[in-house]
This record gives C-alpha cells, sequence and structure tokens, in this order.
C-alpha cells in the first residue's frame, strides 16, 4: 500500500510539474511494477516483468472490440457539428423560452442539453455553442459573465447526456453495461438542465440587467422551429432507442449493442450532414483526421492509466482501502463522503478524463464492496467531473470558451458560473440521496432482458 501511496504522490507531483497525465501514468506505473517485481527499478527481472505488462498493455488495448464505440461516438460528434444541428436547437429552443428575463440564456442551456444528445463531448458542445448562442445573447445586451456562464456549464452536460464518451470509458474500465449507464444519465442529464435554468433565473434576479428578455415567438414560429430538429430526434432515438429495445419487433431483432448503436449514429450523422450539403471531400477528410486524432489520445491516456492501475492493484492499494474501512467500520455513506470530497479537490487540479481515469481504478473496488449499484457510481463520478469542468483553476470548458470567444477574461467567466455549479452541487446531493433517480431507468432495462 505505501509504495501506491508514494506512486500516487509521484502522478500528481508529475502533473503540477506539466508533465502530460499520460506520460505520468506510464512512467510511475512502469517503474513502480518493476520496483514491486524486483525489489528496485533497476532489476533486471522486475523491468522485463514490467516490460512485459506494458507490451501486453498496449496490444490489449488495440485488439479490444469494446474501444471500437470510442472513434465511432467521436466521429458522430463531429459529423453532427458540420450538420448544423446546434443552430436549429437553439432556434427551438429560444422560441420557447427566449421571451422571458434571462431567457436567452435558459434557451442556451436547453440547446446544450439536445446537442450533447448526439455529440457526447463536453468540450465539442461548449465550443459549438459559443459560436452559435453568444452573438445572439450580446445582440439582446446580456451580461459577457450570464452569457458565458451559460454555456460552459451547459456543455458539461456533453458528457452526461447519452451517448457519452467519458461513461463508455467508465464502462469499458469497470466491466459495466455501457447500455445501462447511457440510460442511467438521462434522469440526472434533465435534472441538471433544470438546475441550470433556475441558476439563470437566479442570476437575472439579482441583475436583471444581466439578462433582458428577448423576442416573443407565436405559436406558428414555435411548431415551425420543432419541426426543423427532427435530425436530432431522430439520431438519438436511433442511438438509445437501439440500445433500449425500441427496435425489436418480432420476427426481426433490432436491438443494438453499444457498438452497433455507435455505428449505425456515425452513419445517420454522415448521411444528415451529407443531404444537407454540410460535407466536401476536404470537410470530410478533416472530420477524418478529428476522430483519428482525439481518438489516438483518448487511447493514450487510456493505455497509461491501465498501466497506473496495474500498479496500484500489484501494490494492493484497493485491498488495502477495504480493509480500513472493515477494520475501523467505517459508516459507507462517510466513505463515500471522503470519496467525493477528494473528486472535488481534485477537480480544482486535473482535467475531468484525466481525474477518472486515476481515480476509478482506485476507488471503484472500495465502493462496490461497500454495496453501491456501479451504474449508480458511474454517474456520481460524472457529475462530479462535470463540476470540475467549470470550478477554477483548471475549469477546461471555461477555458475552451475563452479561446472561443476570446475578448472576456476568464475571471468574468469564472463569477458567472459560480450559480451553475453550486447548482451542480444540489444535483450531486440529490442523486447521491435519491439513487433511484438514476437507477430508475437502467433497471427497466435489465427488466426488459436487454
Amino acid at each position: 500500500m505505501t509504495e501506491a501511496l508514494i506512486g500516487l504522490a509521484l502522478v500528481l507531483g508529475l502533473v503540477l510539474l506539466r508533465l502530460p497525465i499520460v506520460f505520468a501514468m506510464g512512467l510511475v506505473g512502469t517503474f513502480g511494477f518493476a520496483y514491486m517485481r524486483g525489489g528496485s527499478i533497476f532489476d533486471g527481472r522486475g523491468l522485463k516483468a514490467a516490460m512485459s505488462m506494458v507490451g501486453r498493455q498496449i496490444t490489449d488495448t488495440a485488439q479490444d472490440y469494446g474501444l471500437s464505440v470510442v472513434p465511432l461516438f467521436i466521429l458522430m460528434g463531429l459529423f453532427v457539428n458540420k450538420g448544423g444541428m446546434a443552430r436549429e436547437l437553439y432556434a427551438v429552443s429560444n422560441a420557447f423560452l427566449g421571451h422571458m428575463r434571462g431567457g436567452i440564456a435558459m434557451a442556451t442551456v436547453a440547446a446544450c442539453g439536445g446537442f450533447s444528445a448526439i455529440c457526447g463531448s463536453s468540450l465539442a458542445t461548449a465550443a459549438t455553442m459559443s459560436k452559435v448562442a453568444m452573438p445572439e445573447m450580446r445582440r439582446y445586451g446580456y451580461s459577457d459573465a450570464l452569457s458565458t456562464a451559460s454555456i460552459a456549464a451547459g456543455g458539461t452536460l456533453g458528457i452526461l447526456i447519452p451517448p457519452s464518451v467519458i461513461l463508455v470509458i467508465y464502462g469499458l474500465l469497470t466491466e459495466t453495461s455501457i447500455g445501462k449507464l447511457f440510460m442511467a444519465g438521462i434522469v440526472p442529464g434533465v435534472i441538471g438542465i433544470l438546475f441550470y435554468l433556475f441558476a439563470v433565473r437566479f442570476t437575472v434576479w439579482r441583475n436583471p440587467d444581466a439578462g433582458p428578455a428577448g423576442e416573443r415567438h407565436d405559436w406558428r414560429e414555435r411548431l415551425a422551429a420543432l419541426r426543423s430538429v427532427w435530425a436530432v430526434l431522430l439520431l438519438f432515438v436511433l442511438v438509445i432507442g437501439g440500445l433500449y429495445g425500441a427496435f425489436d419487433f418480432h420476427p426481426l431483432n433490432l436491438t443494438f449493442s453499444p457498438t452497433e448503436a455507435a455505428g449505425m449514429g456515425a452513419m445517420g450523422a454522415f448521411l444528415i450532414a451529407l443531404s444537407r450539403g454540410g460535407l466536401s471531400v476536404s470537410s470530410t477528410l478533416e472530420v477524418l483526421k478529428g476522430t483519428a486524432f482525439t481518438t489516438s489520445a483518448l487511447f493514450a491516456v487510456l493505455i497509461g492509466a491501465q498501466i497506473f492501475s496495474n500498479f496500484v492493484n500489484f501494490a494492493g492499494l484497493p485491498e488495502a482501502l477495504i480493509g480500513i474501512v472493515t477494520a475501523y467500520d467505517v459508516a459507507p455513506f462517510s466513505v463515500l463522503l471522503m470519496i467525493l470530497a477528494i473528486y472535488i479537490v481534485l477537480g480544482c487540479v486535473f482535467e475531468s478524463l484525466s481525474m477518472l481515469l486515476l481515480t476509478v481504478p482506485i476507488f471503484f473496488p472500495l465502493v462496490t464492496s461497500l454495496g453501491y449499484d456501479p451504474v449508480w457510481f458511474g454517474i456520481v463520478v460524472v457529475v462530479v467531473t462535470e463540476i470540475s469542468l467549470i470550478t477554477p483553476p483548471v475549469g477546461l470548458n471555461v477555458f475552451i470558451l475563452k479561446g472561443v470567444v476570446g475578448n472576456v477574461s476568464t475571471g468574468t467567466i469564472f463569477r458567472g458560473v459560480t450559480p451553475f455549479w453550486i447548482a451542480d452541487i444540489f444535483r450531486l446531493a440529490l442523486i447521491v440521496l435519491v439513487p433511484w433517480l438514476v437507477l430508475v431507468l437502467p433497471n427497466q432495462m435489465g427488466a426488459l432482458g436487454h
């Protein structure tokens, strides 16, 4: 256990020294494993065992069929960007909400939630919606703090509302059903949208000038806008409905596996973008290159995390933590609160994927040994990760937005997102205290035999 704790401290130190997380986890995991096997990091027998472990991990990851779902969902999200669906989602949300005080910011949050259902990436959601919603909010005189905060916070929904790449990675790391994780993310995602809407209302209640009312649309315009989002609904139903067995009609069995659902979603997004003239040869190559680059980066981080996980497991840290909890008879809920506190602190330093890959191998065995549901814990982890995307000093969504918008300071954005991450804390407390909200849909999925 001592070796594992030293290794964890080394990883944290290397990351704070700005060494990329993949190299920090890979190097510490490799030399830590060599030390555990040989008694010294320079022992030939230990190094040989460590190199064998690293080579096997790289090969196994490259050949893992389950991981094929990752590039397919990334490809789907990039084709969605080319299809112009973000603008349609924003238009329909604005038609229903824009006439209220703070309504355009509320429409932005709702559009982010809809875009998340066909994208799967928080950073992509924030970057895309900033180009669509920011000019409109500035046109109506919204404060920069509220405008950027609604986009940054709404963008975090991309990793929770299915299809979510980070839920896929959690499922593969913990051998948890990806289909059930997707279904489990829907209700907390909807709750997140509602809580963010309340955060907008609170902001304009305190400062009415921050979000003036926009133009009112009549019902004819609203219905016309609603009809324009057929592509979004089609993709969502295709992917999630296929996982849930919505197309399982006798005598055909059209229930999808996660990889099949991702493939259908990518093909659907491609056809929609193609039919709208959003694709050319050069833009298609750009999408394919982007998919290859993002997938390679994710796989590299995943391999580094698995190497570090092998070292931590060999050093016996998960078993030692379980032993400590058992020996001192610590209440399971107290252990859970301590884990969540650690996640919130780490979220101020680490970006979301790195935090998940670093901590899940350590905490997952402990949490499941205490009787908590692995699907529920996955959603809790993702919600905590969402909080980290908008909290200082890292707050990746904030910095992505700063890069896209350009002329707004990060301090202004961080001040604006304060009501939103407070809303996230309340949502986290709600799903921790009422697990049924997370498990109601996955349990139905299990009852149907999927």
